[in-house]
């Protein structure tokens, strides 16, 4: 089999995808209350480049419950919270891809590049996600807020999956493209290339500060060549 030299990483919300409406956070809350009972909220809980377990986590804890019970109940909890998005999702999210992106991921399958999703999404609401988006048959493999606590882990395990399947060879280039400091840190955490796009929450300026190998405002001033 012919692997790829190239492995590119992409983030979903705020890279592939802008604003996917509320049915993810509506999936996490009706989560919690099937297996709790409590009503919870994200009002006053950071989201931000955060991983869906650490959300749970969060509204949790808003609610006084303990960090015992709190990991008593999340596998319980994170199978729930994927069961009430996939009965409740959007029925399209093809509106909300970003500026350039579709043809963007078809030039790099172009180029044969292997492409990934690094997301702190659980992983049935991640890839639904870009199943809604129309864009599921470009990413091969993926890494998701069940398979490990930081993104720096979920970046590695993404990586490491690519190998092991053996869609592409040991020492090629891998990027990471992310809209969040969370995901600068990650591509640097693990000597990969980091591509910050603002296309997120996250200013330009704050983007910059981060100090990514590749700045953008969004994939339309990315060259594919920059990228492989």
């Amino acid at each position: 089999m012919s692997r790829s030299k190239s492995l590119v990483l992409f983030d979903i919300d705020g890279t592939l995808l802008r604003g996917a409406g509320p049915h993810h956070r509506d999936a996490l809350a009706e989560g919690i209350r099937r297996v709790t009972g409590v009503a919870t909220t994200l009002e006053g809980v950071e989201t931000s480049g955060m991983l869906d377990r650490d959300l749970i986590a969060g509204m949790l804890c808003a609610q006084g419950f303990s960090g015992r019970r709190i990991r008593l109940a999340m596998t319980r909890i994170v199978a729930e919270c994927q069961t009430a998005y996939l009965e409740n999702c959007a029925d399209d999210l093809r509106d909300r891809i970003c500026r350039g992106m579709t043809q963007f991921l078809n030039a790099l399958n172009e180029r044969d590049a292997v492409l990934g999703v690094v997301t702190g999404n659980l992983t049935q609401i991640g890839w639904k996600k870009l199943e809604l988006a129309g864009l599921r048959a470009h990413f091969s493999v993926g890494a998701f807020a069940e398979d490990g606590g930081t993104r720096a882990r979920l970046a590695r395990i993404a990586a490491n999956r690519a190998r092991r399947e053996r869609l592409v060879a040991r020492g090629g280039r891998v990027s990471l493209i992310g809209d969040h400091l969370n995901d600068v840190q990650a591509a640097k955490a693990n000597g990969f290339q980091a591509i910050a796009v603002a296309t997120g929450l996250m200013p330009y300026a704050e983007l910059k500060a981060c100090g990514p190998d590749i700045l953008v405002a969004d994939v339309t001033e990315l060259a594919v060549e920059r990228v492989l």
